[in-house]
């Protein structure tokens, strides 16, 4: 377990502390917290790490540290996703405190993100306090195993899988909008669905896309995808898998991941002593579980995802 996280001595108690908005000059620092759990961390430091770049507001989001006074103990990204990073080495009186004023600038600021994710329990534990004031979610996943690989797959790749190009946009498009109605329960282009366009567009054209085209021209499809949702300096957290229906129990789920572990290896940063792939999966996706174990996945935590 120690290849994943860095061990850090809780460095006080907690009484009353209060969180804060986080700007530019504390990104640096915000980096520093995210690093010691770089699995857990990914959603939130992969927001950061654009922070560190090009400053806070180009990453899209808000940044809230904890505590208000003194060094950043915890960190939450709220933008299109609530993101709470609260480290374990903060004790259980640490970590209620941290999440009780993440809780309290989340309730003023009103429900903006359209999920709340990440580590278990700090996402159950901020969502037990935000559930008083803000809507009923669509759904509550509180058990999602979390997996990471630091090595070359323990499958044979599939040659036939690839990085998509932008010239592929309409021909990968369909087949990310069939996956998230199929994963979330409702299609992200209804009422136009632009935004989850450019999305898809962004993607292909930072090279984090992958595909199994099959078939040439107008009939060209998708038989096997998969994207890397959050990119870090240590992590590339992959999202979106999904084979076709038509293809499914055919073998191309286990190769095709190990596709995009090597190729995703192959790009992370040279200078990084570990460079890790990872995902989380719902529990009850015995059949996804048992895929990624065989490529070579191992679990590394849980995460939990609050749907609005």
């Amino acid at each position: 377990m120690s290849r994943w996280r860095r061990s850090v001595p809780a460095l006080r108690t907690w009484a009353e502390a209060e969180a804060r908005e986080l700007d530019d000059t504390d990104v640096t620092e915000a980096l520093v917290v995210c690093a010691a759990d770089p699995v857990a961390s990914a959603l939130a430091a992969a927001r950061f790490e654009v922070a560190a770049r090009l400053g806070l507001r180009a990453a899209g989001g808000q940044a809230w540290g904890f505590p208000a006074d003194g060094p950043l103990e915890a960190v939450c990204w709220a933008g299109a996703n609530l993101v709470p990073v609260v480290p374990a080495s903060l004790g259980e009186a640490g970590r209620r405190a941290a999440v009780a004023g993440f809780a309290a600038l989340a309730r003023r600021a009103g429900r903006r993100s359209s999920s709340v994710v990440g580590e278990r329990d700090a996402v159950l534990a901020l969502w037990a306090t935000l559930a008083e004031t803000w809507p009923a979610p669509r759904e509550v996943r509180a058990e999602q195993p979390s997996l990471a690989i630091d090595r070359a797959p323990a499958v044979e790749p599939d040659p036939g899988v690839r990085r998509s190009v932008l010239a592929e946009v309409p021909v990968v498009l369909p087949a990310c909008v069939r996956m998230f109605t199929e994963e979330v329960g409702y299609s992200p282009v209804e009422g136009g669905g632009r935004a989850y366009e450019e999305r898809v567009r962004s993607l292909v054209a930072a090279g984090r896309s992958f595909v199994r085209l099959e078939g040439s021209g107008t009939g060209a499809h998708v038989a096997f995808k998969a994207e890397l949702g959050a990119v870090t300096g240590r992590v590339a957290q992959v999202q979106g898998v999904w084979v076709d229906p038509r293809y499914r129990g055919r073998g191309l789920a286990a190769p095709g991941m190990a596709a995009v572990v090597q190729l995703a290896r192959a790009a992370a940063d040279p200078a990084a002593a570990a460079p890790i792939v990872s995902l989380y999966v719902n529990d009850y996706n015995v059949r996804a579980l048992a895929t990624y174990r065989r490529v070579g996945f191992e679990r590394v935590g849980t995460y939990a995802t609050v749907l609005f």
